[in-house]
């Protein structure tokens, strides 16, 4: 196979180890980050390779210690006032450069906002390739090479995909898809802080910061999710389920069809181009099934579908089924659990 002319030449069998890119939220790990470093330790397990993470901000050494304790052998630590700031092209930067000096074999990112910013960067300044939107990773058992497996547009197939000639193999993959590994205070692991050349990549300046208070449970954390479809009809629907998200102590969620209709928010969305949920239970009120939604729910454990089409493929791919028109069936649960509680 050719390879760019303009590439530099190197020799795969020199990267080493899997590494999980950790990234910080309110002075703590995030929980998309921890789950590829669960992703690595089981990857590094049928490689027999160690586990990396990396670490870049101001005021993250103290970190360190915690990435070991959810599965990290090694910890790549960028702890400098220069990166106080996230910028997707300093962060970049950063990370592309120790991948240079340490060659690691493959990169995982979680596909947060921040994570589908800069991954695509390091890959291009790399010139490796990148696989996004993992749902599920592979070991060839042969070439030993890393696969990642996602669904192809549409979701209709499934691809696996590796990365030839070139490395790191980037990967990620979105929050929720994969579970967060236990933490183990027993575990030991070295500490390495670096220093990473880096020019003036900014190229912006944040002018001003603004915080705000969602006011709801992110629906990829709620244990008990209704979620409505294109079945509702209107807007004015989600009122009633909002009343029984309430009586259960669930949050509100909704099919893409729903947020194209404007009838709830895109942070609401639940599918392929929205977001993964692990609830307990997830009522899909008008939503017919399409697969797309299902992938959004694969990791539910229990799905109960409301739906006035007894054909709806969503009946194929739930755990319980109420065929009729939600707005008769949803106040009847409303009023049933409202009773209840009365009692107790």
């Amino acid at each position: 196979m050719s390879i760019c002319s303009e590439w530099d030449r190197i020799n795969p069998e020199e990267y080493v180890g899997v590494w999980a890119y950790l990234e910080v939220e309110d002075g703590a790990l995030s929980e998309a980050g921890l789950q590829m470093l669960g992703v690595a330790r089981l990857l590094a397990s049928h490689k027999d390779t160690y586990v990396g993470a990396v670490l870049i901000g101001r005021g993250v050494s103290p970190l360190a210690r915690e990435a070991i304790y959810y599965g990290a052998d090694k910890v790549y630590v960028v702890d400098d006032e220069r990166f106080e700031k996230y910028y997707p092209t300093l962060y970049g930067e950063a990370l592309a450069y120790l991948a240079k000096e340490y060659k690691p074999e493959a990169l995982l990112v979680a596909g947060t906002m921040r994570g589908r910013e800069f991954a695509p960067y390091v890959a291009n300044t790399l010139k490796t390739g990148i696989t996004a939107d993992c749902t599920s990773f592979e070991v060839d058992p042969a070439a030993k090479d890393i696969l990642g497996v996602r669904p192809t547009f549409g979701a209709y197939l499934i691809a696996h995909i590796r990365t030839l000639n070139r490395r790191p193999a980037i990967f990620t993959a979105r929050p929720n898809v994969f579970p967060t590994p236990k933490r183990n205070i027993a575990r030991e692991g070295e500490i390495i802080p670096t220093n990473p050349r880096v020019g003036d990549v900014v190229g912006v300046k944040l002018l001003s910061r603004s915080t705000f208070s969602r006011g709801a449970v992110p629906i990829e954390k709620a244990r008990i999710i209704v979620s409505g479809g294109k079945g509702i009809g209107r807007k004015e629907g989600f009122t009633i389920l909002e009343e029984f998200a309430k009586v259960i102590g669930g949050e509100v969620a909704g099919s893409r069809k729903a947020v194209d209709a404007g009838w709830i928010t895109y942070d609401r969305q639940v599918g392929q181009t929205g977001k993964t949920v692990r609830a307990d239970i997830y009522f899909a009120v008008g939503i017919s099934g399409a697969v797309q939604h299902l992938f959004g729910i694969r990791e539910v454990r229990c799905v109960v579908a409301i739906n006035k089409d007894p054909d709806a493929p969503i009946f194929d791919n739930c755990d319980y089924g109420l065929v009729g028109d939600y707005t008769e069936i949803i106040p009847a649960l409303t009023k049933a659990v409202k009773k209840i509680k009365r009692s107790s």
